[in-house]
């Protein structure tokens, strides 16, 4: 019995990651639309997030999207001459500084927003609200466990939910 479940559990989470994969290709093909309009997916993760987040330090940052420094410093640099983005003396310590998200950066981010939301309206019209909310939930509580998990997927060399075929 104990294998049989085992079975059930690969086929389940297979059938999952290959789905992840799925949603991953369709996510890099809005992602290259959206850089042919001037706006890079990490760029715009990053604004994002700080928009989230409020003035943060690029360390923050970094740690918020689980990206090295480095790689960040050269991200926000480019929303900074994009406008986006500015830096501001850190008021606990005015050696440093934070980042902060200019209002043209949080109209975008409200803007994509907007659009967003209404592309998932679209994609939910068929749905009966019942089961359109209990997967928003689902959803929602597999993001937040995922999340979790990350770090360990990380050490474990970044594997994740990826097909063989990914690798």
């Amino acid at each position: 019995m104990r294998d049989e479940g085992q079975a059930d559990d690969l086929l389940s989470a297979d059938r999952l990651g290959m789905a992840l994969v799925r949603m991953n290709k369709m996510h890099a093909c809005v992602a290259s639309h959206l850089s042919k309009s001037g706006v890079d997916k990490s760029a715009f993760i990053l604004l994002a997030n700080l928009n989230q987040l409020g003035p943060s330090r690029a360390s923050a940052l970094a740690e918020a999207v689980f990206s090295d420094p480095s790689t960040v410093s050269r991200q926000v640099a480019a929303l900074v001459r994009e406008g986006l983005v500015e830096r501001r003396a850190d008021p606990e310590d005015g050696r440093a500084s934070v980042l902060a998200v200019t209002e043209a950066g949080a109209r975008l981010v409200a803007e994509r927003r907007r659009q967003r939301n209404e592309a998932l309206i679209r994609l939910f019209a068929d749905w009966d609200p019942e089961d359109r909310d209990r997967f928003v939930e689902y959803f929602e509580r597999f993001v937040g466990d995922y999340e979790k998990a990350l770090p360990f997927f990380i050490a474990e060399g970044g594997l994740g939910p990826r097909s063989e075929g990914e690798r």
